[in-house]
């Protein structure tokens, strides 16, 4: 596969959605999710990932109060607006430390919160609109129904959900078409594949993938066995990087780097192929904020993966053997997909 077919090739986000590029963008980084971060960096690397092909850009009207749209904003404002497919998550409270406070669904806040994205944007529309957890208390017809109403009027295109389970979706679905479901997916995080996959193909749902490298587990970053430090970064507060869950984790990393030297390619390379061989209605969303990384992300595209290697790349990193769950015990309570 030349270049070229890298940055143009395309695939339908779910049954119903846009055309998208094989892989997304995901911005949460951009804006100290991960540390401090670079707004030059941060827009070179948007500039970069658009130039290149890569069409769909994910953020939350959360990530740092509204930053991370503004950022974003200013960046897509240089391009043309049909080069972009804008996905949106919203429904997070935050306080002025920073803290969480729960989600809102309410249909009321539905629109207050589009509102908000589309100024800080600067659009008349959002892509696909996705409340960005369950709200337990307000049924998920209710939010779908209004992001609907806003479907009809033109300033949202397609609805998409986030981490929720089967049983939702299929709720979720019989109200309106659903074009994806964003959800964590990689080695290490299988989870999906025993119900909330199957039902999601079951109904046409796409896929898009994020912490397909773990949160930079699946990469050469933490293969020296250092821990991350900076409180702001969200990995001090994961369990699969504290302690003896890191040490057990890395093991499976290096089980992984090995294969990886033998194809001649990253680890992070290895793990973004292993995802896009299981399926094209399978979108992963990497989230970088510096060019370097985006340009090793898209080398993966063109990586291919026989049968017995991605049996080999399995076999390497076991799902019962990762050690540790995907978010602290507060913010798993907060999943409907886990439940």
């Amino acid at each position: 596969m030349t270049n070229t077919q890298i940055t143009t090739a395309r695939t339908t986000l779910g049954s119903t959605g846009p055309a998208v590029s094989r892989l997304g963008l995901g911005a949460m980084g951009m804006s100290g999710a991960y540390g401090a971060a670079d707004d030059q960096e941060s827009t070179a690397t948007l500039h970069a990932a658009i130039d290149a092909g890569i069409n769909l850009i994910d953020t939350g009207d959360f990530y740092a109060a509204g930053h991370n749209e503004l950022l974003i904003g200013k960046a897509i404002a240089e391009r043309p607006r049909e080069d972009v497919v804008l996905s949106v998550k919203f429904g997070a409270l935050r306080g002025p430390d920073g803290g969480w406070s729960g989600f809102d669904g309410r249909p009321a806040a539905v629109r207050n919160f589009l509102t908000y994205s589309l100024t800080r944007l600067g659009v008349d529309h959002v892509d696909v609109y996705r409340p960005a957890r369950l709200d337990p208390g307000v049924p998920i017809e209710d939010t779908v129904g209004a992001i609907a109403e806003l479907v009809q009027a033109g300033y949202v295109r397609h609805i998409g959900l986030s981490e929720i389970g089967a049983d939702t979706l299929r709720r979720a679905a019989a109200v309106h078409p659903i074009t994806d479901l964003q959800i964590e997916y990689s080695l290490l995080s299988r989870g999906i594949e025993s119900e909330i996959l199957p039902v999601a193909r079951e109904l046409g749902v796409g896929v898009t993938a994020y912490g397909v490298l773990s949160r930079g587990l699946l990469s050469d970053t933490f293969r020296a066995g250092a821990a991350p430090t900076d409180v702001t970064d969200f990995r001090t507060h994961s369990p699969r990087f504290q302690g003896e869950n890191l040490t057990r984790n890395l093991r499976l990393v290096e089980a992984l780097a090995d294969l990886a030297a033998t194809k001649g390619v990253s680890v992070a390379q290895l793990a973004i192929a292993w995802a896009l061989h299981r399926g094209t209605d399978i979108v992963p969303v990497i989230g970088t904020r510096h060019r370097a990384r985006l340009a090793e992300a898209l080398d993966a595209v063109v990586i291919s993966l026989s049968p017995a290697e991605l049996a080999a790349i399995e076999a390497a990193a076991p799902a019962a053997a990762v050690a540790g769950a995907r978010y602290a015990p507060a913010q798993m309570a907060m999943l409907d997909s886990e439940r």
